[in-house]
């Protein structure tokens, strides 16, 4: 299992940076060196509970599908989007959202684990977790800046 925990400080209030954060457009925006797309659950606006999203992106020269549901929400300070269909053998993104004076600190807390044996992990080690980390980061500097200025 890897783990990647990154935190964002952003100079906005959280329930901005929350409905950004689980905006499908705002993701697609985001994800745009990897033409992601959603083409499958809920293909724009504001991801809710239960509700899935179907991404399609190129990775590593590849077109993969992910199929994701949000598992928990606590409005406006933490939501759970875990993978239902895809290439992982676990994806679980934990987002966490922490006001202080009217800043956020957005905790992003990814857990996930490769198939194929001792491959993906040296696949993971390699590659994966710097792009996925890299991913993650681009998005949530998209996330700071139209919460900063809004």
């Amino acid at each position: 299992m890897t783990t990647i925990n990154l935190f964002t400080k952003i100079n906005a209030p959280k329930r901005i940076v929350f409905d950004l954060s689980r905006n499908i457009d705002v993701h697609q925006n985001s994800a745009s060196n990897t033409n992601e797309k959603a083409i499958a659950g809920i293909k724009s606006g504001l991801i809710n509970l239960n509700e899935t999203v179907t991404w399609r992106g190129k990775h590593f020269g590849f077109y993969l599908t992910h199929k994701s549901r949000i598992t928990a929400m606590d409005f406006y300070d933490y939501f759970v989007d875990e993978m239902e269909e895809g290439k992982f053998k676990s994806f679980k993104h934990e987002h966490t959202f922490v006001e202080k004076e009217g800043k956020t600190v957005m905790i992003d807390n990814l857990n996930y684990e490769t198939p194929f044996g001792i491959f993906g992990k040296i696949f993971d080690e390699y590659f994966l977790k710097k792009h996925l980390t890299n991913f993650i980061l681009k998005r949530n500097k998209v996330l700071k800046y139209l919460a900063e200025n809004q």
